[in-house]
Parts: C-alpha cells; structure tokens; sequence
C-alpha cells in the first residue's frame, strides 16, 4: 500500500470521520456532545484496556526484548522538552511560562493518538510489539517534569508547591494512574487473566474509541477560535514540530531494534502532544502560561493533524526508513 492509499484509507476511517462529525456538529451548532460522566468512562475505558493487554504482552516478553525501546522513550522524553523550549523562546519570542508550558505538551505524548495508531496498524494487519503501552506510560511523565523544571530555574517561585506537587499530580492524575494501573493488572493476570475478559477489553474497543472520538471533536473544535490568540507562529509549530519528533522517533525506534509497526507506534508518540497529563501539571507549576496557547496549539492544532495526515506520514517514514 503506497502513502496515497494508506492516507485515503486512513481519512475514511470509522475514527477519523467521527472526529470530522464533531468538529461539523460544533461548527453548525448542533447540541451533540457525550454526557460527561460517558466521556470520562470511556477515556478511563480505553487507557485501562491499553495497559491491561500492553501487561499481558509484558508478562511473556523477555526483558532484553524492551530495554533499549525503554532507554530510547525516555531519551526522546528529556530530549524533546528541551528542544521545543529553545524554539518557542528563541524562534517564537515566548515567555519562560508560555513556553515551558507547550513545551512540557509537546514532550509528552497523547494516549489518544496511541490509541488510534495501534488500531491504524492493526487494521493494516502491521504486527506491532506488545509491549508499547509500556513505552506510553515511560513517556508520559519525564517531558513534563523536564520542562517544568527548566521554568522553574528560570522563574523562581513558578512552581509555588514545588516539584513534588507536579509529580503527585501527574502519578495520581487520571491518565497514568489507569494506564499503569491497566499495565499491573495485566503483568500479574497474564495472557489467561486477558483471555477472561477480552470480550469487553478487546472485542469492543475500536467501537469505544469511535465514540470517544467524536467527543473528542467537539472539544478540538471549540479550540479553533483559540488559533486567532495562538498566531502563525505556534500554528506552523504545531505541525512541523510533530514532523521533525516523528522522524526522530523513527530513527530511535529503527535502532532500538523496534519492528515497522512498532516504529510506526514509537514515532506517533513522538509525534503527538498531550492535553490530559501536561495540562493538569501546568495548570499547578505555572498558573502563568496562558492556556489558549498551549491547548490551542496541542489540541487545536496537532491532535488533528496527525489523526488525520500525521500516522499515515510517519508509517511512509518508518517504510522509507527501514527499506521498504
């Protein structure tokens, strides 16, 4: 499948085109949005079924299988931060706050994203190693506390309750704490303890994230008027920021020894922008940064982005890159 085909095949899909249903519904004014207590069981919902079967697959995968995929996560995970920090202060003219902030969105990653390129591949019948949700979980917390950590070396008294504040927040918040959560179960319980309650976990999953898809289309689409705050500048950087991570997460996960599906995977979340863990963080270490920059330009902008044109591009990438 050349990248013209994969990229049809991807804007027609079940998840994509509910995405498009609810940017359209908030653009015409429809009353469509998911009652919040369906959101939030379905984002609980989906980042648990992630870890569970992400720690069944652990629980027979042997450690020198995962080490250098680990090593490499957390690498892109330090990395990252640091170099949108220095783009968005020296290219963008930001503030320490402000850029910080998007810095610690783009560093982190979006389990969404994961969500919707692990589904893309298996669509594709692209084998991807089991162990990823792992990597998701390395990824998520080290780019936040990294570029908040440079904030506050650069503004005394940003972080008024201090780092460990911003690390209980980011463990016990939502995201991580289902995710790795999911990923203890599933270690424990192995492959039989999944098999018992696959019809609900697995079975029904790619149904689940269309609906959470289309909520999560009215909320993008309630950022796009922040894009007139946001400006051209973190416009062109929310889509030529995730193009540069992507690639280098395909040559990171190409060398760590990573599979086309799993380096399909690995640069997707380079690629991606959180707006559920950093978000939260941000909002205690730096009530400063003006939100309508950082989500406006993650959600408004990137999460879009590679939903639709982003995963079919770093597939092409991770082809090109490893010979076919």
């Amino acid at each position: 499948m050349d990248a013209l085909e994969l990229l049809q095949l991807n804007l027609l899909s079940p998840m994509v085109l509910a995405f498009v249903l609810g940017v359209v519904a908030v653009l015409v004014r429809s009353d469509l949005r998911l009652p919040e207590e369906l959101y939030t069981v379905l984002s609980i919902y989906l980042l648990f079924a992630i870890g569970l079967k992400g720690g069944a697959e652990l629980s027979v995968t042997p450690l020198g299988e995962v080490i250098l995929p680990a090593l490499a996560t957390v690498a892109l995970g330090i990395l990252f931060p640091i170099l949108a920090y220095g783009v968005l202060r020296r290219v963008g003219r930001m503030s320490v706050a402000d850029s910080a902030a998007v810095a610690a969105h783009y560093g982190s990653v979006s389990a969404v994203t994961f969500t919707a390129v692990i589904t893309t591949m298996a669509a594709l019948r692209v084998p991807v190693e089991g162990f990823m949700p792992a990597l998701l979980a390395l990824m998520e917390a080290p780019a936040i506390v990294v570029a908040l950590t440079i904030a506050r070396s650069r503004m005394p008294g940003a972080a008024p309750g201090g780092l460990g504040e911003v690390w209980r927040e980011i463990l016990t918040g939502r995201s991580l704490f289902v995710l790795i959560g999911g990923l203890v179960v599933g270690l424990l319980s192995g492959k039989a303890g999944l098999a018992q309650v696959a019809p609900f976990f697995v079975e029904p999953f790619r149904g689940a994230l269309v609906l959470f898809l289309l909520e999560m289309g009215t909320v993008a689409a309630a950022r796009i008027r922040d894009l007139r705050k946001v400006g051209p500048f973190l416009v062109a950087f929310g889509i030529l920021t995730p193009i540069v991570f992507g690639f280098v997460g395909v040559v990171a996960g190409t060398l760590s020894g990573l599979s086309l599906g799993g380096t399909t995977v690995m640069a997707v979340m380079a690629a991606s922008a959180s707006y559920i863990a950093a978000p939260a963080a941000v909002r205690i270490a730096l009530p400063q940064a003006n939100p309508a920059y950082y989500l406006g330009s993650s959600l408004g902008v990137t999460f879009p982005f590679n939903l639709s044109i982003g995963i079919p591009l770093y597939y092409a990438m991770a082809q090109a890159f490893q010979g076919g």
